[in-house]
C-alpha cells in the first residue's frame, strides 16, 4: 500500500523559510512527477509546483521566486523549500505523486495528509 506521509510544517513569521518535506513508501514500482498542492480556508485546491523525475520543475507564479520544490529519488522524497513567507501563503499543503505500482499498471496520483503551514504577520 503506497503511502505519503508530510512533515515540517509549522507557525513561522512572515518573512522567514520553512521546508517541507514528503516521503513515499509502500509498495512503488516507479514514482514519475511529484508535486505540492496548497489549500486556503474557503479557497480551492491550487497547484504550487511539481517537478518530473528527471529533475523538471514548474512553479506557480504566486510563488516563483520566493519557493523551490526539489526531490531525492533515492529516498522517494520530496521537498518544497519556502522562503520570504506572507500571510496569503498560508493553508494546508498537500503533496501528490505519480507512481507505477508495477511494471505497465500506469501511473495514478497518490497524495499525502496534507500539513499545515501558517505565517503570521
Amino acid at each position: 500500500q503506497v503511502q505519503l506521509v508530510e512533515s515540517g510544517g509549522g507557525l513561522v513569521q512572515a518573512g522567514r523559510s520553512l521546508r517541507v518535506s514528503c516521503a513515499a513508501s509502500g509498495g512503488i514500482f516507479r514514482i514519475n512527477a511529484m508535486g505540492w498542492y496548497r489549500q486556503a480556508p474557503g479557497k480551492q485546491r491550487e497547484l504550487v509546483a511539481t517537478i518530473t523525475g528527471a529533475g523538471n520543475t514548474n512553479v506557480a507564479d504566486s510563488v516563483k521566486g520566493r519557493f523551490t520544490i526539489s526531490r531525492d529519488n533515492a529516498k522517494n522524497t520530496v521537498y518544497l523549500q519556502m522562503n520570504s513567507l506572507k500571510p496569503e501563503d498560508t493553508a494546508v499543503y498537500y503533496c501528490v505523486a505519480w507512481i507505477d505500482v508495477v511494471a505497465g499498471s500506469g501511473s495514478y496520483d497518490y497524495w499525502g495528509q496534507g500539513t499545515q503551514v501558517t505565517v503570521s504577520s
